[in-house]
């Protein structure tokens, strides 16, 4: 892969976004980052992971909104990037439940305007993040991008399915080159205050009870951040062709006529929740105070990865088990924090 072009990653100061743009610095890219930096969770994390970003030359960051749609055309005019990993999103099941209106600008509005100018300024290849919730009420494991997904259970799957099809018709009409990543249950250091990892440390640190939904019999797939970047980095080099094998007689949700594929990116085990909170425990050295609750609308029991496509086409497959990245989490928080 050419490290010579610009590479435009949306939310570059997020979770998965800040990741990504590092290992695209550190192989010598120049990155090109837009973040709003909105105040879905603390902003001043946001800040301290675009300033370790800021500090490195290749780097040029915009403080924008993807819904602005001036704003974002001005940006891909300036900087011509030739790939493009769109990463913001509106995140969260449960506060879909009661924003929903910050899911459809974001994840809708907000993807259409990258579309549009991923499609003006003749990008080679658009990346984009989907999720494993849009697999919704399937209950077939392991979840494969074979399968139809055509029942969501949160609107926040429902915008990133709605992502899908937008990115198939950019291909069917315009030649656009899509790849659509499911991740899986991301985890691991830097990660969101909203996220399961962090919210149980910090409560079991600050001896607080954790709630802990479907009375402890939930599965995840759950997917150290560093395996999630190293799958996005090997795809970016593989931007989908017109297949010829594609049957509109049976059609493959996977692949298309047109250029656009779909991947899942998860470690292919599924963990039982209290096995994940037995982990942070042991790092810890403390003991979780459960309070166990009912599974909650807009959740699913388990995912599981089917990521046999992603192997096969990157050699790649996720290794990091559950210890180390717990691990690796809180170290980070304990050294973020000073705790």
């Amino acid at each position: 892969m050419n490290n010579s072009s610009s590479i435009l990653v949306t939310g570059s100061a997020g979770f998965i976004g800040f990741h990504l743009a590092k290992r695209l610095l550190d192989e010598g890219f120049q990155v090109i980052g837009i973040d709003s930096l909105n105040d879905y969770y603390d902003v001043s994390l946001k800040e301290a992971r675009n300033n370790i970003l800021e500090r490195q030359k290749n780097y040029h960051f915009y403080k924008e909104s993807l819904e602005n749609y001036a704003s974002i055309k001005s940006i891909f005019e300036k900087n011509r990037p030739k790939i493009v990993v769109n990463l913001a999103a509106q995140a969260g099941v449960r506060y879909s439940l009661t924003n929903p209106h910050a899911y459809t600008s974001a994840n809708v509005t907000g993807f259409l305007n990258i579309l549009e100018s991923c499609k003006d300024f003749d990008i080679d290849h658009l990346l984009y993040a989907s999720s494993s919730s849009v697999y919704g009420a399937n209950t077939s494991m392991p979840f494969s991008v074979n399968q139809n997904v055509d029942h969501p259970l949160s609107l926040y799957a429902a915008t990133k399915k709605s992502n899908e099809l937008m990115a198939h018709t950019y291909a069917s009409s315009f030649g656009l080159p899509v790849t659509g990543l499911r991740f899986f249950t991301v985890y691991g250091p830097w990660g969101r205050p909203d996220m399961a990892l962090f919210l149980f440390t910090k409560a079991i640190l600050n001896q607080e009870s954790i709630d802990v939904f479907n009375y402890g019999k939930m599965k995840r797939d759950f997917t150290y951040v560093k395996d999630i970047i190293e799958g996005i980095y090997r795809l970016i080099a593989h931007p989908p062709k017109k297949r010829d094998d594609w049957d509109s007689m049976h059609p493959n949700p996977a692949f298309s006529f047109a250029p656009y594929q779909l991947f899942n990116i998860g470690s292919n085990n599924p963990v039982e929740l209290m096995e994940y909170i037995s982990a942070i425990e042991k790092k810890l050295g403390k003991k979780a105070i459960i309070n166990f609750q009912p599974l909650q609308i807009g959740d699913v029991p388990e995912t599981f990865a089917d990521i046999s496509s992603l192997a096969e086409l990157t050699d790649f497959r996720p290794q990091t088990n559950i210890d180390d990245g717990v691990s690796d989490f809180v170290e980070w928080y304990r050294e973020f924090y000073q705790v």
